[in-house]
Protein backbone atom coordinates (compact mmCIF):
# COMPACT_ATOMS: atom_id res chain seq x y z
CA UNK A 1 0.00 0.00 0.00
CA UNK A 2 3.04 2.50 0.92
CA UNK A 3 4.22 1.63 -2.37
CA UNK A 4 0.83 2.66 -4.36
CA UNK A 5 0.85 5.58 -2.18
CA UNK A 6 4.08 6.75 -3.45
CA UNK A 7 3.58 6.29 -6.98
CA UNK A 8 0.04 8.19 -6.68
CA UNK A 9 2.14 11.10 -5.21
CA UNK A 10 4.87 11.08 -7.19
CA UNK A 11 5.15 14.70 -9.66
CA UNK A 12 5.48 12.23 -12.56
CA UNK A 13 1.84 10.60 -11.92
CA UNK A 14 0.36 13.79 -11.27
CA UNK A 15 1.87 15.76 -14.09
CA UNK A 16 0.86 12.28 -16.71
CA UNK A 17 -2.53 12.99 -15.14
CA UNK A 18 -2.51 16.62 -15.74
CA UNK A 19 -1.86 15.79 -19.15
CA UNK A 20 -4.70 13.43 -19.96
CA UNK A 21 -7.23 15.79 -18.27
CA UNK A 22 -6.06 18.27 -20.37
CA UNK A 23 -6.41 16.24 -23.39
CA UNK A 24 -9.66 15.07 -22.71
CA UNK A 25 -10.61 18.52 -22.49
CA UNK A 26 -9.05 18.52 -26.16
CA UNK A 27 -11.26 15.58 -27.07
CA UNK A 28 -14.80 16.84 -25.22
CA UNK A 29 -14.57 20.37 -27.19
CA UNK A 30 -13.96 18.42 -30.93
CA UNK A 31 -16.80 16.46 -30.09
CA UNK A 32 -18.84 19.59 -30.34
CA UNK A 33 -17.87 19.77 -34.07
CA UNK A 34 -19.70 18.12 -36.09
CA UNK A 35 -17.24 17.91 -39.26
CA UNK A 36 -15.03 15.67 -36.88
CA UNK A 37 -17.27 13.87 -34.93
CA UNK A 38 -18.99 12.74 -38.99
CA UNK A 39 -14.95 11.79 -39.97
CA UNK A 40 -12.97 11.13 -36.84
CA UNK A 41 -16.54 10.18 -34.06
CA UNK A 42 -14.94 6.90 -33.47
CA UNK A 43 -11.74 7.69 -32.79
CA UNK A 44 -12.78 10.64 -30.44
CA UNK A 45 -15.16 8.61 -28.81
CA UNK A 46 -12.88 5.70 -28.15
CA UNK A 47 -10.07 8.04 -26.58
CA UNK A 48 -12.74 9.37 -24.53
CA UNK A 49 -13.77 6.19 -23.20
CA UNK A 50 -9.91 5.66 -22.51
CA UNK A 51 -9.50 8.78 -20.58
CA UNK A 52 -12.34 8.13 -18.51
CA UNK A 53 -10.59 4.90 -17.87
CA UNK A 54 -7.68 6.03 -16.64
CA UNK A 55 -9.73 7.99 -14.46
CA UNK A 56 -11.41 5.41 -13.02
CA UNK A 57 -7.99 3.28 -12.50
CA UNK A 58 -6.74 6.50 -10.91
CA UNK A 59 -10.04 6.61 -8.06
CA UNK A 60 -9.98 2.71 -7.49
CA UNK A 61 -5.97 3.27 -6.89
CA UNK A 62 -6.89 5.81 -4.36
CA UNK A 63 -9.48 4.14 -2.61
CA UNK A 64 -7.13 1.17 -2.04
CA UNK A 65 -3.97 3.10 -1.11
CA UNK A 66 -5.76 5.73 1.25
CA UNK A 67 -8.79 3.28 2.46
CA UNK A 68 -10.28 5.49 4.83
CA UNK A 69 -8.73 8.40 4.55
CA UNK A 70 -9.42 9.16 1.03
CA UNK A 71 -13.48 10.59 2.09
CA UNK A 72 -11.42 12.85 4.97
CA UNK A 73 -10.64 15.14 1.78
CA UNK A 74 -12.43 17.30 -0.24
CA UNK A 75 -10.54 17.13 -3.29
CA UNK A 76 -10.88 13.77 -2.82
CA UNK A 77 -14.74 13.84 -2.76
CA UNK A 78 -14.65 16.40 -5.40
CA UNK A 79 -12.62 13.83 -8.05
CA UNK A 80 -15.00 10.85 -7.07
CA UNK A 81 -18.37 13.23 -7.72
CA UNK A 82 -17.04 14.55 -10.82
CA UNK A 83 -15.82 10.69 -12.13
CA UNK A 84 -19.29 9.31 -11.32
CA UNK A 85 -21.40 11.72 -13.06
CA UNK A 86 -19.06 10.76 -16.69
CA UNK A 87 -20.26 7.25 -15.43
CA UNK A 88 -23.68 7.99 -15.65
CA UNK A 89 -25.60 6.76 -19.20
CA UNK A 90 -26.95 9.31 -20.85
CA UNK A 91 -30.10 8.03 -21.63
CA UNK A 92 -33.91 8.40 -20.57
CA UNK A 93 -33.28 11.95 -19.64
CA UNK A 94 -29.88 12.47 -18.49
CA UNK A 95 -28.63 13.32 -21.44
CA UNK A 96 -27.81 16.62 -19.62
CA UNK A 97 -24.93 14.85 -17.84
CA UNK A 98 -23.15 13.70 -21.04
CA UNK A 99 -22.50 17.32 -21.19
CA UNK A 100 -21.88 17.90 -17.85
CA UNK A 101 -18.45 15.56 -18.84
CA UNK A 102 -16.70 18.69 -19.14
CA UNK A 103 -16.48 19.22 -15.67
CA UNK A 104 -13.51 16.46 -15.64
CA UNK A 105 -11.69 19.35 -16.99
CA UNK A 106 -12.14 20.91 -13.33
CA UNK A 107 -9.76 17.51 -11.78
CA UNK A 108 -6.75 19.78 -13.25
CA UNK A 109 -7.64 22.03 -9.69
CA UNK A 110 -6.49 18.90 -7.24
CA UNK A 111 -3.87 18.25 -9.56
CA UNK A 112 -2.26 21.14 -9.77
CA UNK A 113 -1.13 22.83 -6.17
CA UNK A 114 -1.13 26.68 -7.69
CA UNK A 115 -4.66 25.88 -8.95
CA UNK A 116 -5.90 24.47 -5.29
CA UNK A 117 -4.67 27.60 -3.43
CA UNK A 118 -6.96 29.92 -5.44
CA UNK A 119 -9.71 27.57 -4.77
CA UNK A 120 -8.86 27.57 -1.12
CA UNK A 121 -7.98 31.20 -0.64
CA UNK A 122 -11.69 31.69 -2.50
CA UNK A 123 -13.18 29.55 -0.06
CA UNK A 124 -11.63 30.97 2.91
CA UNK A 125 -12.54 34.19 1.91
CA UNK A 126 -16.45 33.95 1.65
CA UNK A 127 -16.99 34.28 5.43
CA UNK A 128 -15.67 37.82 4.89
CA UNK A 129 -17.04 38.20 1.47
CA UNK A 130 -20.35 37.95 2.64
CA UNK A 131 -20.08 40.69 5.48
CA UNK A 132 -19.30 42.65 2.14
CA UNK A 133 -22.32 41.18 -0.03
CA UNK A 134 -24.59 42.62 2.81
CA UNK A 135 -22.98 46.02 2.14
CA UNK A 136 -23.14 46.14 -1.48
CA UNK A 137 -26.86 45.14 -0.93
CA UNK A 138 -27.74 47.50 1.13
CA UNK A 139 -26.27 50.13 -1.11
CA UNK A 140 -27.74 48.89 -3.93
CA UNK A 141 -31.36 48.73 -2.25
CA UNK A 142 -30.88 52.52 -1.20
CA UNK A 143 -29.56 53.69 -4.52
CA UNK A 144 -32.52 51.44 -6.36
CA UNK A 145 -35.04 53.44 -4.30
CA UNK A 146 -33.76 56.07 -4.77
CA UNK A 147 -33.45 55.63 -8.76
CA UNK A 148 -36.51 55.13 -8.92
CA UNK A 149 -38.18 57.74 -7.33
CA UNK A 150 -35.85 60.40 -9.31
CA UNK A 151 -35.95 58.95 -12.62
CA UNK A 152 -38.80 56.12 -13.13
CA UNK A 153 -41.22 58.86 -14.83
CA UNK A 154 -38.74 59.96 -17.78
CA UNK A 155 -36.95 56.17 -18.01
CA UNK A 156 -39.51 53.56 -17.05
CA UNK A 157 -37.77 51.06 -19.23
CA UNK A 158 -34.44 51.36 -16.72
CA UNK A 159 -35.84 52.33 -13.70
CA UNK A 160 -39.91 51.62 -13.92
CA UNK A 161 -39.65 49.65 -10.98
CA UNK A 162 -37.32 48.39 -8.15
CA UNK A 163 -36.05 45.39 -9.85
CA UNK A 164 -35.62 47.44 -13.34
CA UNK A 165 -33.39 49.76 -11.10
CA UNK A 166 -31.82 47.04 -9.66
CA UNK A 167 -30.62 45.73 -12.75
CA UNK A 168 -29.93 48.53 -14.61
CA UNK A 169 -27.77 49.85 -11.72
CA UNK A 170 -26.10 46.65 -11.84
CA UNK A 171 -24.99 47.16 -15.44
CA UNK A 172 -23.83 50.38 -14.26
CA UNK A 173 -21.75 48.97 -11.74
CA UNK A 174 -19.98 46.84 -14.02
CA UNK A 175 -19.45 49.69 -16.63
CA UNK A 176 -21.01 48.06 -19.34
CA UNK A 177 -22.33 50.40 -21.18
CA UNK A 178 -22.83 52.76 -18.30
CA UNK A 179 -22.33 56.22 -19.66
CA UNK A 180 -23.67 56.26 -23.71
CA UNK A 181 -26.22 53.88 -22.80
CA UNK A 182 -27.70 54.92 -19.41
CA UNK A 183 -26.20 58.02 -17.63
CA UNK A 184 -25.57 60.66 -20.91
CA UNK A 185 -29.67 60.20 -21.87
CA UNK A 186 -30.82 60.22 -18.07
CA UNK A 187 -28.80 63.62 -17.60
CA UNK A 188 -30.30 65.05 -20.93
CA UNK A 189 -33.48 65.28 -19.03
CA UNK A 190 -31.61 65.39 -15.12
CA UNK A 191 -28.34 67.37 -15.68
CA UNK A 192 -27.40 66.86 -12.13
CA UNK A 193 -28.23 63.29 -12.42
CA UNK A 194 -24.33 62.84 -12.09
CA UNK A 195 -24.35 63.16 -8.63
CA UNK A 196 -26.43 60.02 -8.10
CA UNK A 197 -24.34 58.36 -10.47
CA UNK A 198 -20.44 58.89 -9.78
CA UNK A 199 -20.82 58.51 -6.35
CA UNK A 200 -22.53 55.12 -6.79
CA UNK A 201 -20.17 54.16 -9.00
CA UNK A 202 -17.40 55.14 -7.18
CA UNK A 203 -18.30 53.36 -4.06
CA UNK A 204 -19.61 50.16 -5.90
CA UNK A 205 -17.00 49.32 -8.63
CA UNK A 206 -13.75 51.27 -7.22
CA UNK A 207 -14.65 50.70 -3.36
CA UNK A 208 -16.45 47.67 -2.82
CA UNK A 209 -15.50 45.27 -5.32
CA UNK A 210 -11.99 45.80 -4.97
CA UNK A 211 -12.40 44.63 -1.17
CA UNK A 212 -13.79 41.36 -2.23
CA UNK A 213 -11.00 40.98 -4.31
CA UNK A 214 -8.66 42.39 -1.89
CA UNK A 215 -10.14 39.63 0.99
CA UNK A 216 -9.22 36.50 -1.98
CA UNK A 217 -6.10 37.55 -2.20
CA UNK A 218 -5.57 37.98 1.34
CA UNK A 219 -6.87 34.21 1.84
CA UNK A 220 -5.33 33.26 -0.82
CA UNK A 221 -1.74 34.32 1.14
CA UNK A 222 -2.73 32.79 4.54
CA UNK A 223 -3.46 29.42 2.54
CA UNK A 224 -0.01 29.97 0.85
CA UNK A 225 1.78 30.36 4.12
CA UNK A 226 0.15 27.63 5.89
CA UNK A 227 1.38 25.08 3.25
CA UNK A 228 4.43 26.38 3.45
CA UNK A 229 4.77 26.45 7.13
CA UNK A 230 3.24 22.49 6.97
CA UNK A 231 5.74 21.69 4.35
CA UNK A 232 8.91 22.89 6.67
CA UNK A 233 7.07 21.01 9.73
CA UNK A 234 7.32 17.88 7.86
CA UNK A 235 10.63 18.54 6.73
CA UNK A 236 11.55 19.35 10.21
CA UNK A 237 9.94 16.05 11.63
CA UNK A 238 11.72 14.37 9.31
CA UNK A 239 15.04 15.67 9.56
CA UNK A 240 14.47 15.09 13.74
CA UNK A 241 13.46 11.60 12.84
CA UNK A 242 16.70 10.68 11.02
CA UNK A 243 18.87 12.54 13.80
CA UNK A 244 16.83 10.03 16.34
CA UNK A 245 17.80 7.15 14.43
CA UNK A 246 21.57 7.77 13.64
CA UNK A 247 21.83 8.77 17.70
CA UNK A 248 20.38 5.69 18.77
CA UNK A 249 22.70 3.65 16.02
CA UNK A 250 25.68 5.19 17.98
CA UNK A 251 24.60 4.46 21.48
CA UNK A 252 24.52 0.82 20.64
CA UNK A 253 28.09 0.91 19.35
Amino acid sequence: MHQLTVFLERPLTRNIIMGIIIFNAILLGMETSNGLMQNYGTLITTLDSACLAVFVIELLAKLVAYRGRFFRSGWNWFDFIIVSISLVPAAQGLSVLRAMRILRVLRVITVAPSLRRVVEGFVNALPGMGSVFLLMALIFYISAVMATKLFASAFPEWFGSLWLSLYSLFQIMTLESWSMGIVRPVMEVYPYAWLFFVPFIMVTTFAVVNLIVGLVVNSMQEAHAEETNAVTDAYRDEVLERLKSIEEQLSKR
